[in-house]
């Protein structure tokens, strides 16, 4: 699939160690390469966002998530674009701290999004995906309201539209099958 040149240019961004802002299936998010550790950190200061709270890792398929997760052989990380699932797998022994906070677990999400799911692919990574607001407000759902808040805070804004999903992603335990957030804002 040939990528827009919005997806490569933010592409090359990620992998410089920047920080971008795009749609996802719900709401808009912040993202970057979860390597870079000065990265997320920025990402934790725009949002105001305690790094003990853990993040969201997404990718474009199941193989991206090599080196960060330990994923039973049969795991299905089942989700959709109208339905996202972000799934509490056993992380790997080498994922830092400012990814999963106190947390023994990584959440990780296959996204359906295209351009979510096209910013992994052009980044050659996952990416952390947590969502466009500020600790205790809502995210943002519009380009509008997006560019407003965060414009100046990030390196690129991907253009493109939230997908159906009615708010952030439903959180699970892979294990249990346990809900441990609906999937509305």
């Amino acid at each position: 699939m040939a990528l827009s040149i919005p997806i490569q240019r933010a592409g090359r961004i990620l992998r410089a160690g920047g920080v971008v802002a795009y749609p996802t299936e719900g709401v808009f998010g912040l993202g970057c390469i979860p390597d870079y550790a000065d990265a997320v950190i920025r990402i934790l200061a725009i949002k105001k966002r305690s790094p003990a709270l853990g993040l969201v890792l997404i990718a474009s398929c199941i193989e991206q998530l090599d080196g960060w997760a330990k994923l039973p052989p049969t795991a299905s990380l089942d989700s959709s674009l109208e339905h996202p699932v972000t799934w509490i797998v056993p992380a790997d022994v080498n994922v830092p701290y400012w990814i999963t906070g106190e947390h023994v677990g990584l959440a990780v999400r296959i996204s359906h999004h295209p351009v979510a799911s096209a910013l992994c692919d052009a980044a050659d990574s996952l990416l952390v995906s947590t969502s466009a607001n500020i600790a205790g407000t809502p995210p943002a759902r519009t380009a509008y309201v997006l560019r407003r808040r965060f414009r100046s805070l990030v390196d690129c804004i991907v253009p493109g539209r939230c997908g159906p999903a009615a708010g952030a992603s439903e959180i699970r335990d892979l294990k249990s099958g346990k809900v441990m957030r609906t999937g509305k804002i």
